[in-house]
Parts: C-alpha cells; structure tokens; sequence
C-alpha cells in the first residue's frame, strides 16, 4: 500500500459523532505527518479563564507590549506545555516549519520576543498539542471521523475559535447544517 499523502499544513477536521468527546467537531491544524506518526494543534477550544498575559505571568516574563490572548487547548498530550503556531515572519532556532505556511516554537524566545513588541505578526497559543502514533491518524482517516481540508490562515489567525470548525467544514465545501451526527449501515 502507498504511504498516504502528508497532512502538514493543513486542518484536520472532526464530524459530529467521532465518538470520542476530547475531538467532538476538532479543528486540528496539522504540523508534523509522516511514517513515524503526526502531531497537530488544536486551534478550536479555549482554555478558560487562562490568558496569554497570565501564562506570561507564571514564567516570570514581564507581558510588556503583548497583546492578552486566549489560550487554546491544543490537544490531550502534554497539556502543561505551550505551544505557539504562529506566521514564518518569525523563526528561531527551534521552530519547526510546517510545509512554508507556519511556524510551531514551544521555546521562551518566542514570548519574550512577543512581549518586546517583536515576534510573529500572526500567533496563537496553545496548551498540550494532538497526537498519534506510527500509521494511527492514517486508520482513523480510512474509516471514519476525520477530513482535512486546506490551511486557511485567516480561519486560523483571524476568525474566533468558536467559529473555526463551521469554517473549516463551508471551506471544504460543507454545509455543517446538513450533516448527521450519526452514520448508517447497508
């Protein structure tokens, strides 16, 4: 069998009745899909009560010019840690490039340079990221639940999270008011 197509760069998108309720309508976008496994951010729920100045706040840096933002859950795995997914426009030394389209840098120089009125132009932040082991997010693809669709900036940069997924599906093409939550059987 053909190894299929890589997801990087890319919104992975959730049906209704997915049946797991931590992707019920998930937005994931797509930063790492090869062989060995993928990884992605969710970019669709928010953490609440958490802002980005008290994140900033509970690592000892200073928020200076930063904007407050929200906080994303970006997924089940290693929710303790914060990832940025953010515009090329800023790179540092260990930022993971996502096929030219973004950048995902889980290192402090990227909020330090936030908080000097530098980094990104386009950045969001999230707490704990989705993953899934060698040829896992391949199965789920071939059977039910998941859909990518192309990575739209503005859906992710510009549009609110609650927004994302009815943004995502009428991208792709979807009226997400015509879909059942439940599948038949033939």
């Amino acid at each position: 069998m053909d190894a299929p197509a890589s997801l990087s760069g890319q919104l992975l998108v959730a049906m209704p009745g997915i049946g797991d309720p931590r992707f019920e309508k998930a937005v994931i976008a797509m930063c790492a899909h090869d062989e060995k496994g993928a990884v992605g951010v969710g970019v669709d729920r928010l953490v609440p009560q958490i802002g980005f100045h008290h994140l900033l706040d509970q690592l000892g840096i200073e928020p200076g010019l930063a904007p407050d933002r929200e906080i994303h859950l970006g997924g089940p795995v290693e929710q303790q840690r914060g990832f940025l997914l953010h515009s090329t426009d800023w790179v540092g030394a260990d930022t993971l490039l996502v096929e030219g389209r973004w950048g995902l840098t889980s290192t402090l120089d990227i909020l330090r340079a936030i908080a000097a009125g530098g980094g990104p132009s386009r950045w969001l932040v999230a707490l704990g990221y989705a993953g899934w082991a060698e040829g896992q997010l391949d199965g789920e693809m071939r059977r039910h639940g998941w859909f990518a669709t192309r990575g739209d900036d503005t859906i992710l940069f510009e549009r609110p999270a609650s927004q994302r997924w009815e943004l995502a599906m009428r991208g792709a093409g979807i009226d997400p008011h015509l879909l059942a939550a439940t599948s038949g059987r033939a």
